[in-house]
């Protein structure tokens, strides 16, 4: 499990989108399990899952046939995806809602929806820009419980950004942090913590070590509206 974080603007959102093929990189490459995600974007594509930090979810339709569709943008054979649906339903926890229309969702309910969405077709990475983002501390703890289960039961890989320093200090064995751009540093939390000297560190001080910005997730206009938006339509 990988924590990407850094100031707002930083660049953790392009890198993403790079990474999952979404954007073309200025320069230089990068691979994700051996593939070249400029020469082989298609392949890339496969054995990746991506869950944006706005809903992707359509709220007019239900869970499982927001997931139906899904598994057809995913080219899942037909006779696969009634069960790999209702695997996904029971092992996010939303078996009872599944026929209940996703506008009536609560907000990690909506999570747990687009992370199943996203691992319908068994991912080898999955890509989360700001999962938890709007939600309350108790939607957060349930959201992480079950992309844990996925780690540990799938081996899947998680990459994620987050603004919060506890999710990333308890969740990840590595974590990197970028400022302007660049990576301004990459290691275990212990690691990153131990450059300090301090016995009492924290990664919110890392953070501001190696970023030389105080944490605030406040952002511009922009990112403000947007963090507004997906709130709102989190619940």
């Amino acid at each position: 499990m990988f924590g990407l974080l850094g100031p707002n603007g930083a660049g953790k959102t392009t890198l993403i989108k790079m990474l999952t093929t979404l954007l073309p990189p200025t320069r230089g490459t990068a691979s994700i399990g051996g593939l070249d995600i400029l020469r082989q974007p298609g392949e890339v594509r496969r054995i990746i899952g991506y869950v944006p930090q706005l809903i992707s979810a359509d709220g007019t339709l239900t869970g499982r046939e927001n997931l139906l569709i899904f598994s057809k943008l995913h080219d899942i054979p037909r006779e696969e995806r009634k069960p790999r649906i209702d695997d996904a339903l029971s092992f996010m926890g939303l078996v009872d809602s599944a026929d209940q229309v996703v506008r009536e969702y609560s907000g990690g309910m909506i999570r747990r929806l687009e992370i199943a969405q996203s691992m319908l077709h068994r991912p080898r990475v999955l890509f989360l820009d700001e999962p938890t983002v709007g939600l309350d501390p108790v939607a957060r703890n349930s959201v992480w419980e079950h992309i844990a289960k996925l780690q540990s039961e799938f081996g899947t890989t998680i990459f994620f950004t987050t603004h919060v320093m506890e999710e990333a200090d308890a969740l990840c064995q590595r974590v990197g942090i970028m400022s302007s751009g660049k990576m301004a540093a990459l290691g275990s939390p212990a690691e990153l913590k131990a450059v300090l000297g301090k016995d009492d560190a924290t990664l919110e001080d890392v953070f501001i070590h190696f970023s030389g910005d105080i944490l605030d997730t406040g952002g511009g206009f922009r990112a403000t509206a947007t963090g507004r938006e997906t709130a709102r339509r989190l619940g």
